[in-house]
């Protein structure tokens, strides 16, 4: 597969946030739910008064309910109605969209570049509040309300066995044909001086579920009903386990992806569409 841009056409990247929760996901749906790729798309066509939907590519297609900060996307679109927009074409958007999604940045792109595939990590947050009176009625919308106290040190230390190149099959949601294998590159809590409980969750990609399936299973660590051991043990068997819970996603907000220098976008780009395999995996 290439990402060599059509003849006639320019690559923009797209830099945007969206508030999720009244959004079916990132990508169209066949029944016609409302959902961010959509949202865009349409506004895309109407304010270049373009007949045809060009269509967005982006660096993680989050789920139903899940926020984002600084996802990223590309399109490709006609070197000519580029040229006729692209200084008012900020500015349009922002008066088309819904309130509740905004591009920040149009740039065109250098050569290689693929929003999912060049990307070499993507950065979410999780944020979680043991407060016993609940969540911030204002943050209620972007923070999980867990009804017993968490010890973030307990939880940190059941993270540590998780970090490096793992199969994460037990923590996320099998997809036919797709690899499990990833490198979750750091994950941590901190609590803020709110008190609201703040996870970082790092990696080159992630599996369905897998951000929420972690989360959840580092909460049951952290009020105490599992050692800190145990999450490591379930990534170790393999296997769903029906005790490690996905949390809700309202709590999940995707901050920022990483993309390498220019002259190495293409590469990563044809290295990240090998399916992988964990050191010694033999084929029998």
């Amino acid at each position: 597969m290439s990402d060599d841009v059509q003849p006639g056409f320019v690559r923009v990247r797209l830099d945007l946030s969206y508030d999720g929760r009244d959004f079916s996901g990132w990508a169209k749906q066949a029944r016609g739910q409302r959902t961010v790729q959509g949202e865009i798309e349409d506004a895309l066509r109407t304010v270049t008064r373009s007949p045809e939907t060009f269509e967005l590519t982006v660096a993680g297609r989050t789920d139903a309910g899940v926020h984002a900060r600084g996802q990223v996307a590309h399109v490709d679109l006609p070197e000519e109605l580029w040229r006729e927009h692209r200084e008012k074409l900020l500015r349009r958007l922002a008066g088309r969209l819904p309130h509740d999604v905004r591009v920040w940045s149009l740039t065109e792109a250098p050569e290689g570049f693929n929003a999912r595939f060049s990307a070499i990590w993507r950065r979410y947050a999780y944020r979680v509040t043991d407060h016993p009176g609940g969540v911030d009625p204002l943050l209620r919308g972007h923070v999980l309300w867990h009804d017993w106290t968490l010890d973030a040190d307990a939880m940190n230390e059941a993270a540590a066995a998780l970090i490096g190149e793992h199969d994460f099959a037990a923590y996320c949601k099998k997809r036919e044909g797709a690899t499990t294998i990833r490198t979750l590159q750091e994950l941590r809590w901190e609590r803020r001086p709110d008190g609201v409980l703040e996870a970082t969750v790092k990696a080159d990609a992630f599996c369905h579920n897998m951000v929420r399936s972690l989360v959840g299973a580092l909460l049951f660590v952290g009020d105490g009903h599992r050692p800190a051991e145990w999450p490591g043990k379930v990534l170790a068997a393999g296997v769903r386990d029906s005790a490690v819970h996905v949390v809700r996603p309202h709590g999940l907000t995707l901050e920022e992806v990483g993309y390498p220098a220019d002259d190495q976008l293409a590469a990563r780009s044809r290295e990240a569409r090998n399916k992988r395999t964990l050191p010694g995996a033999g084929c029998c």
